[in-house]
């Protein structure tokens, strides 16, 4: 039977919730651990389907994975057994992230084959980008029947300049991780600047690795021998916890999420505060008040960050659904992330979608229905909406929310939501 998410609407959100770490963060760097010689052991890490996915993927390599510890959010690996270079099978199709483990094998190994990776269906993400480095690094690829095969003639990749065509977060996380061990120094230009990049930086650089300039356009790797093993705590989930503030926002209500970084959600704050919502907090919590009548913020554009992220643009919408006055996204990122609005729509929102805009007057109140889930945010907007909504929404294929929510039900109804 199809697991479903079902909310009674309709219920201001009180009191507090703690947000565990990025899924965003933590991905890269467990791909990272191939290049890691001792145990790794990472803390406070949301025991959600992707992460457990490439979990399972580097098992599949050889590698020992203790999640003993995964209800508190601890995950031990140890990449020494590593002795397989294909990534490949039915996880690599369903998890976009595999791809971040070829920058890692192939310089360990000189070699690696990665399948064509799955994920949501949220439109093209084309991996040439990623490709066109790893060749400015010395990297042979044959890209074709699905794998993409790449090979290093002298063994060993040689660090280079390489140049972006644009600022990817999984394109120069991937380059960051195949330059740790190259030979001399590489240098990212137009590189992206999310904190995730910052993150996965700052784990190279604790296990022995040197990467300056993360969080810049200019990222500089000087190649070293090896990297070693130790604890990280990964930075928390922003977009989990904008997903949240976003929820508190529609309903009302008073939310402090703990271990939430206001310093990664500038643009969310700005957005929100122009509908009347009041944003307080530092590196370790952040606050939500109101009263849930909402003026419009206006138009407001997806962009690669500082910019307002494209993962909170479903959520956005949602909310924007239920503001007082017309309001406009475009999404500059993804060509397909509007398919949420059709549902939204079902629910009595008034929404028009042309090209990559959407154009939403805002309703008094959505009225509940059986909705869709069709990508991972897309869901979670869904979810929102059912608790701004009058009566009881029902949300399904829900397995797209468990990618990057670990328990979303459990949350809000710890919020004081309805919800099971």
């Amino acid at each position: 039977m199809q697991k479903k998410i079902i909310i009674e609407g309709g219920r201001r959100l009180e009191g507090s919730c703690r947000i565990k770490a990025a899924k965003n963060s933590v991905l890269p760097i467990l791909a990272c651990t191939v290049l890691c010689s001792g145990e790794v052991r990472l803390h406070n890490c949301p025991n959600i389907s992707d992460i457990r996915d490439m979990l399972e993927i580097l098992r599949s390599l050889g590698a020992k994975v203790s999640t003993h510890g995964i209800i508190s959010g601890d995950i031990t690996i140890d990449c020494r057994y590593v002795d397989k270079t294909a990534v490949t099978g039915d996880l690599t199709s369903a998890i976009r992230s595999s791809i971040f483990l070829l920058g890692p094998i192939v310089t360990r190994f000189g070699q690696g084959i990665v399948s064509s990776p799955g994920g949501c269906q949220i439109g093209s993400r084309p991996i040439d980008i990623h490709l066109d480095g790893l060749k400015a690094l010395g990297v042979d690829i044959d890209d074709q029947n699905c794998l993409i095969r790449c090979s290093v003639k002298t063994g060993k990749l040689v660090g280079g300049d390489i140049r972006l065509k644009m600022p990817s977060v999984g394109a120069t996380e991937n380059l960051m991780m195949a330059a740790v061990l190259a030979v001399g120094r590489t240098v990212i230009s137009n590189a992206a600047k999310e904190p995730e990049i910052v993150d996965l930086a700052n784990f190279i650089n604790a296990m022995g690795g040197n990467v300056q300039g993360a969080g810049t356009s200019e990222i500089v790797i000087d190649g070293v021998d090896g990297l070693v093993g130790g604890d990280f705590t990964p930075i928390p989930d922003r977009i989990v916890a904008g997903t949240y503030m976003i929820g508190c926002a529609m309903c009302g209500g008073c939310v402090r999420l703990e271990g939430a970084n206001l310093g990664h959600l500038g643009a969310l704050q700005t957005v929100l505060e122009k509908t009347g919502v009041g944003v307080f907090g530092d590196s370790n919590h952040i606050i939500v008040e109101s009263n849930g009548n909402l003026i419009s913020p206006g138009r407001i554009e997806t962009e690669v960050y500082p910019g307002f992220a494209t993962d909170l643009q479903a959520q956005l919408m949602a909310m924007l659904a239920v503001t007082k006055g017309e309001s406009i996204i475009v999404e500059n990122l993804f060509e397909t992330r509007f398919r949420h609005a059709e549902e939204l729509t079902k629910m009595g929102a008034d929404i028009d979608v042309v090209n990559k805009s959407a154009i939403i007057k805002g309703v008094k109140r959505l009225v509940g229905a059986e909705v869709n889930a069709f990508d991972l945010r897309g869901g979670a907007a869904m979810v929102l909406a059912g608790l701004a909504a009058n009566g009881t929404t029902v949300v399904s294929d829900v397995h797209y929310i468990e990618r990057g929510y670990e328990n979303i039900v459990g949350d809000l109804r710890g919020l004081g939501a309805e919800i099971k």
